[in-house]
């Protein structure tokens, strides 16, 4: 029975995308009592990670903890280890049928499934994390949410770029020598932005920098990104930072004696001696927020998106046991100068594309390679506005300096 009802609510769906229409505009049901709710959480792994779900988890409990300050009480349908796959389609009706009148999808390819779930129960909210598509369909009860990352990614790159200069200055290491390596799950906008940024960051502070880039093709295997981390320090790498799940880049990286920066959480307890720094997107302030929203019965944003002026996206504790002298001070700064619009990333005046070419013109893209919605241009004011006209990011130009070693879509 339950097989069949899925098929009738996936044929559901079909029938009604065709007649569907409208905008996001009409605010969701309070909770009866506007005091308590149940929220669901889909995640692609579980906190033994250490990275992209156990981030999450941490967002979870933390926005838990201060919404129950607030008298507002959360009970949490936490799903572990889904597949982007039939598996997500199933989760996602479970956490309906239990009651969740949230469900936050943590990981990139679960939106196709939720949204086939969507349409069937028009009385929940389902938001899809780091994603796109919610954004611009005609569904009322779909959400996209993302976070400036790359601001982080750039601050990460500094850090490590100050490091490899550091190496240079003490004659460690040669200035053509000063290569990153950077292990990544997929080449597509999401991972080639925060890499790009990385090495934007590292570049500000160590000219010489160059970097090798490693897609592994998938979000999370931790074997997979040891061994390209591994890789990486046999052509030369010296640093390695990720754009993938797990710490095993940051223990490949100790033992080859070489230094790192990590994603979604400080990695320096499994990696002391290499491990300089990470950035995560701290997913408790959108939690909040979004909660806190819906149980007062306001209009909820269709694409989120914010960054480091609004404590979206911050920094691990320095490692500055290994960390370069005035690291510190000049992270602050830094960080400092991108909450204050001083600093723009994606400044068109400091790289250069196609072998030397400056970045004039280039629409916003998305990660399917399709025009954004409105089809804006990117570049203006002399920066590429990137998560500028939606919250997942769509920068995709190669970089001079920046090597690919392989692809994986």
């Amino acid at each position: 029975m339950k097989k069949a009802l899925i098929v009738l609510l996936v044929l559901a769906f079909v029938m009604s995308s065709v007649f569907a229409g409208g905008a996001k505009e009409e605010a969701p049901a309070k909770a009866d009592d506007g005091k308590s709710i149940t929220v669901g959480l889909l995640c692609i792994g579980d906190e033994n990670d250490q990275g992209y779900s156990f981030n999450f988890i941490k967002g979870r409990d933390e926005a838990t903890e201060r919404l129950a300050k607030e008298g507002i009480n959360v009970k949490w349908v936490t799903k572990y280890n889904i597949g982007e796959d039939s598996t997500c389609l199933d989760a996602n009706i479970e956490a309906a049928e239990e009651g969740c009148k949230i469900v936050f999808n943590n990981s990139y390819g679960f939106e196709p499934f939720m949204l086939e779930v969507a349409p069937n129960y028009k009385d929940i909210m389902f938001v899809s994390c780091t994603n796109q598509n919610s954004a611009v369909d005609d569904l009322d009860n779909t959400f996209n949410a993302f976070a400036n990352i790359y601001e982080g990614r750039y601050v990460a790159g500094v850090v490590a770029g100050l490091k490899l200069q550091e190496m240079i200055d003490t004659g460690k290491i040669k200035p053509e020598q000063a290569v990153i390596g950077y292990v990544g799950a997929y080449s597509f906008a999401e991972v080639i932005s925060g890499f790009s940024a990385y090495y934007l960051g590292a570049k500000s502070v160590c000219p010489t920098a160059t970097m090798l880039v490693s897609f592994v093709g998938s979000w999370s295997d931790a074997t997979a990104e040891a061994d390209a981390a591994k890789a990486l320090a046999d052509k030369g790498a010296v640093m390695i930072s990720q754009h993938s799940d797990n710490t095993t880049p940051a223990t490949a990286a100790q033992q080859a004696g070489i230094f790192h920066t990590g994603y979604n959480n400080d990695m320096s307890g499994i990696a002391p001696n290499a491990s300089l720094i990470g950035t995560r997107i701290d997913w408790s302030e959108y939690f909040y927020e979004f909660i806190k929203a819906y149980l007062a019965g306001e209009k909820l944003p269709a694409d989120w998106c914010k960054g480091m002026a609004d404590n979206a996206v911050v920094m691990t504790t320095l490692n500055e046991k290994i960390a370069a002298p005035g690291t510190k001070a000049k992270m602050e700064a830094v960080i400092e100068e991108i909450k204050a619009g001083k600093v723009q990333v994606f400044d068109t005046s400091k790289f250069t594309v196609n072998g030397g070419q400056k970045l004039t013109h280039a629409f916003a893209l998305d990660t399917d390679g399709d025009f954004v919605a409105d089809k804006e241009e990117a570049v203006f004011d002399g920066a590429y506005h990137e998560s500028y006209f939606q919250s997942a990011p769509y920068f995709t130009e190669k970089i001079d300096g920046i090597t690919w070693l392989n692809a994986a879509y």
